[in-house]
């Protein structure tokens, strides 16, 4: 699952979309005013549910970043006619994985649900190593 994978932007996105967002919460914000600008300036529609899945995709990848990965250190959003792709770095080198629900005893545990929502909500999900070490999770989402 690893690919060279580069995200850019086809659109100029303004400063404050550059900016790495400490928490899912700002990540979050971020998705929902440029998918919310891109769709008017395009007049592309945009339909709620699919934003909705656009918004816990980047809250499920800014968050394991955050818990897993070392830290956000990179975020990407692009929008066009088919979706919505939501790129996130951290300083890991490690895959996500997703987790038994219970453990050897079958007692349940907290977590482990986030990389199955993001590979379930996602068109494409694609994992690429940083020259300078850790890695790149960009998912797309579609809109329609």
């Amino acid at each position: 699952m690893l690919d060279n994978h580069r995200t850019r932007s086809s659109a100029t996105l303004p400063d404050t979309h550059r900016r790495v967002p400490g928490r899912p919460a700002e990540a979050r914000r971020t998705v929902e005013r440029v998918v919310h600008e891109r769709c008017q300036a395009r007049a592309l529609a945009c339909p709620p549910e699919a934003v909705a899945d656009a918004l816990l995709v980047t809250s499920e990848l800014t968050t394991n970043a955050l818990l897993h990965g070392g830290g956000i250190t990179g975020f990407d959003v692009e929008v066009d006619a088919g979706g919505v792709r939501v790129s996130v770095s951290d300083r890991s080198d490690e895959l996500p994985v997703a987790l038994q629900a219970a453990d050897e005893r079958g007692r349940t545990r907290p977590g482990g649900r986030g990389w199955p929502i993001v590979c379930r909500l996602a068109r494409d999900v694609r994992v690429a190593e940083l020259p300078r070490g850790g890695k790149c999770i960009t998912a797309f989402v579609p809109l329609n």
